[in-house]
């Protein structure tokens, strides 16, 4: 069920805590799913383990009865602890997972999702057994302060020669969205230009509403 749920997301969505500015997780993730986000991510670095476990579970509490999948950020055992479909790595985390907790990870999660910033990560990524990709950031963007944007030419090479679902991510706006779909992107994944927007559902479906077409290329359902 998560995999084929995957299969028909094009926009990710995040609750970050970086982001929310004292907004109700719950609230944020409605709001989120009524512009028609259908995957996200709860991402809140500077919490520990427990506070983790209670935002997921504040998101699951709206996600779930709209059926729309939910990613931990780097916590796998808060994923577990909240039975979240997901949970997603960067890469230095999972440079530093031992190989048998890789081995185990679809085991003890649905779906998990790597970060990459090269062809050859991305590649690496889809060999893993990674269940969907992000690429990026494409742009430079704040949410990766100092890290340069990989560019379309990325976009383009992934969406080319690696199959398993990819997701465009950093500093996409609606203004640079369109050169981001020409480039081979069927999914893209936003942060900052909808949650610090003044009406999240409006912009997350004017993202919503440049998504709305069968999928292509190499980011395939």
């Amino acid at each position: 069920m998560p995999s084929l749920r995957l299969a028909n997301c094009r926009l990710y969505g995040f609750v970050d805590t970086a982001y929310l500015a004292g907004r109700d997780p719950g609230e944020v993730t409605r709001q989120l799913i009524a512009g028609g986000v259908d995957i996200v991510q709860v991402r809140a670095k500077e919490l520990n383990h427990e506070q983790r476990v209670a935002l997921a579970r504040a998101v699951l509490s709206s996600a779930y009865p709209a059926r729309v999948p939910v990613i931990i950020n780097d916590d796998i055992e808060a994923a577990v602890a909240v039975g979240a479909d997901g949970v997603h790595l960067g890469q230095e985390d999972w440079a530093a997972l031992p190989e048998a907790e890789r081995h185990s990870l679809r085991d003890r999660v649905p779906l998990f999702g790597l970060s990459t910033h090269s062809f050859d990560e991305a590649r690496r990524a889809e060999q893993a057994g990674a269940s969907y990709i992000g690429v990026g950031p494409v742009f430079p963007t704040a949410t990766k302060p100092g890290r340069p944007g990989v560019g379309l030419g990325l976009v383009t090479a992934v969406a080319r020669a690696v199959t398993i679902p990819f997701f465009a991510i950093g500093g996409i706006n609606l203004h640079n969205l369109p050169a981001v779909l020409a480039a081979g992107a069927t999914r893209v994944a936003v942060v900052s230009a909808i949650l610090c927007a003044s009406d999240i559902t409006a912009a997350a479906r004017a993202f919503r509403d440049h998504l709305n077409f069968p999928s292509q290329g190499g980011s395939k359902p």
